[in-house]
């Protein structure tokens, strides 16, 4: 389909004009260009079927931008999906007035921050904006906190939960929203678990409203304190775990598996978990029941099992960690039952659901009460660790 003589001329004054991006209102019908000086507009006239015309002026600006006249190429689209686009040709990409081109844009890890400002500009979009906010140069750049604020205001409308989450664990970085909007976003977590598993993520030491320490931390520090400047690292857990920053951490991963929604933040908690005391399980998920996994913990901690010198020796154990748990009761007898719920939490993962909901599709109250084997004495741990 040919272009009316009116739009033709235009849209080559518009491309002739170095534009630094280039969008289509298909629905307006209007093709904007974007310049030092603001934006440029044509208003286009159709002469036929619409989809055909606006087919025509993709292949024109293409023909101009990239010398196919095909509109955005197929082969283009492989490449750019795979990550295998130069960066040189990222500028290039932002002026075909393709949303295509614009996510293969944002998605490259060659992005500067003038080309992020051009592609917002292009196509604001939730998942544009994470895309580049997973981008540590225009995290840094002006750019990061004009994303992390467009998330935060989308996230009441996100229905999916990874994505909710993904989105509270971006616009947490540092330097990205003030203190003020991490507090108002930390009090509407109290009603969205899936919100709480994002600031988990990002910030699982640093979480608002810090708790006082336990009870007995200063305690375990003291008698600790030679094996945290030998760099034992479960010392240094313990530790961790008893601060004010690690009883914030239990309490609100306690909350998230308290009432969960659907699996999805089930295994987002579990995934926390086993992340949290990874240095007690370095082989990552056993992929045990939770009988097997309480069983494991107290060998682990000497309270039951083969063990040798108070320390289970098994195949999970490694005997480096051994020799850390070693030291550590021989300083301190009374931290055995603590050592024994950081090694039960270590092993959470889908070998607990498992066996209690083949089903992947089931959620709400019913998946609550069939996971509730495995869940409660998980509670229990993190109760104990809580003191």
């Amino acid at each position: 389909m040919e272009l009316s003589s009116e739009d033709n001329l235009r849209l080559n004054v518009l491309i002739a004009s170095r534009p630094q991006a280039i969008r289509i209102d298909e629905s307006r019908l209007v093709v904007y260009g974007l310049s030092e000086r603001g934006e440029a507009k044509v208003a286009l006239n159709p002469s036929g079927a619409v989809d055909g015309y606006l087919r025509a002026v993709k292949e024109l600006i293409s023909g101009h931008i990239l010398g196919s006249p095909g509109g955005y190429p197929v082969y283009l689209r492989r490449w750019t999906r795979m990550g295998q686009m130069r960066d040189q040709s990222l500028e290039q990409l932002l002026m075909l007035g393709e949303s295509e081109a614009v996510v293969a844009a944002v998605g490259s890890p060659g992005l500067t921050p003038e080309l992020a400002r051009r592609a917002w500009w292009a196509m604001e979009d939730a998942e544009n904006a994470r895309r580049m906010l997973r981008n540590p140069t225009i995290v840094a750049s002006e750019m990061g906190p004009v994303l992390a604020d467009y998330l935060v205001e989308y996230l009441p409308f996100e229905t999916d939960h990874e994505t909710m989450m993904e989105s509270v664990r971006l616009v947490l970085q540092p330097g990205l929203l003030s203190d003020e909007k991490i507090l108002e976003l930390w009090k509407k977590s109290t009603r969205k678990q899936a919100y709480l598993v994002g600031f988990l993520r990002a910030r699982p030491d640093d979480l608002p409203e810090q708790p006082q320490p336990r009870a007995d931390a200063d305690e375990i520090a003291a008698a600790l304190a030679d094996e945290l400047s030998a760099g034992n690292a479960v010392a240094g857990l313990l530790v961790r775990v008893t601060s004010a920053g690690g009883q914030r951490f239990l309490k609100t991963l306690s909350a998230v598996l308290a009432k969960p929604p659907n699996q999805d933040i089930v295994s987002a908690g579990f995934d926390l978990l086993r992340g949290y005391f990874a240095v007690l399980r370095p082989e990552g998920d056993p992929n045990l029941t939770i009988e097997a996994l309480l069983a494991d913990g107290e060998a682990f901690a000497g309270l039951g099992g083969d063990t040798r010198g108070g320390v289970a020796i098994d195949e999970a154990g490694s005997a480096p960690i051994a020799e850390q748990v070693q030291r550590i009761l021989e300083r301190l007898p009374a931290a055995a039952p603590d050592l024994a719920a950081m090694r039960v939490l270590s092993g959470a993962g889908y070998g607990l659901i498992r066996p209690l909901l083949p089903d992947p599709t089931t959620l709400g109250s019913l998946m609550r009460r069939k996971l509730t084997p495995a869940i409660d004495p998980l509670q229990a741990q993190i109760s104990r660790l809580l003191g």
